[in-house]
């Protein structure tokens, strides 16, 4: 019962964060617009009531001793789930943040937003990216979109479009291929280690087996469309993905048919999210996008 009546005190914590990150109290007292005694004391505080050193000092030198080390990682962590609850209980003081794969956020998202802010001016978007191939969603995220294999039962989760694919390659392609027989010639760029885009369209499209192609492999739809528009073979990717590159003539079709796999992207709102209140904006202004 003691420790929970005598808890540290969070400008303490603040203040040994800010003196580590500094290495130096007189720094630290000057970000902190607090005197160097202040920020002292409050340190001293820290070490009686873990009853240990947090820094060794020298004259020369400050840096933390290990059981400092292990107090500030715990500071660092208190202090970030407080910011992390206070922005939540007051969503209306930062934007409302969505999580998706980077390539989707550059050839989806990036040409749409100057509509959505001409529209909602007064919301702000946090466009986090990743590069994985599942994009998992974070704590301080208000949605994320998601490739999924099949349409989500969860009625919340909104289909943005279905995933449809076709072979891009770059308009100045020298003899670019007009038949599945042709596309031997030329390297099959993939967009993902387990290559599963091309082995989809190749088997719907009555292809040789992957292992009778030559390969160059990426981690990103991003690079391997990119490779394909500097002509280094042929990519395999989703129409809506390659559109605008399309239209701008940087890539275009060079044969087939465009293959439906039942997979869609989906935007799904964290639970909460209705909290801010931005949400209903937002999820109207990505529902209309579906739709067109």
């Amino acid at each position: 019962m003691d420790n929970i009546r005598h808890m540290p005190s969070l400008p303490a914590l603040q203040t040994l964060v800010e003196v580590a990150r500094c290495a130096s109290f007189t720094s630290a007292a000057q970000t902190l617009c607090l005197t160097q005694s202040a920020v002292s004391r409050q340190i001293q505080q820290l070490e009686n009531h873990f009853k240990v050193a947090l820094f060794m000092r020298t004259s020369r030198s400050l840096r933390l001793t290990p059981e400092g080390e292990l107090v500030l990682a715990s500071a660092r962590s208190i202090l970030e789930q407080l910011k992390t609850l206070e922005e939540r209980l007051a969503p209306q003081k930062r934007p409302f943040r969505i999580r998706m794969h980077v390539s989707l956020a550059v050839r989806w998202l990036l040409p749409k937003l100057s509509d959505f802010y001409l529209r909602h001016p007064e919301i702000s978007l946090a466009i986090e990216t990743v590069a994985t191939e599942v994009v998992e969603p974070a704590s301080d995220s208000d949605a994320y979109i998601l490739y999924l294999p099949q349409p989500s039962s969860d009625a919340a989760c909104l289909t943005l479009f279905e995933e449809t694919l076709v072979p891009v390659c770059s308009p100045n392609l020298a003899h670019a291929p007009r038949s599945i027989e042709e596309l031997q010639r030329f390297a099959l760029l993939h967009r993902s280690a387990d290559r599963q885009a091309w082995i989809e369209w190749l088997a719907a499209n009555d292809g040789q087996p992957l292992e009778d192609y030559r390969h160059i492999p990426f981690n990103l739809d991003e690079l391997a469309l990119g490779a394909a528009a500097r002509g280094l073979g042929v990519a395999v990717t989703d129409m809506t993905l390659a559109a605008e590159s399309i239209e701008r003539g940087v890539l275009r079709v060079p044969f087939g048919e465009p293959l439906k796999t039942g997979g869609v992207y989906a935007l799904c709102p964290q639970p909460g999210s209705a909290a801010h209140p931005g949400c209903s904006s937002v999820m109207q202004w990505f529902a209309d996008q579906a739709q067109t």
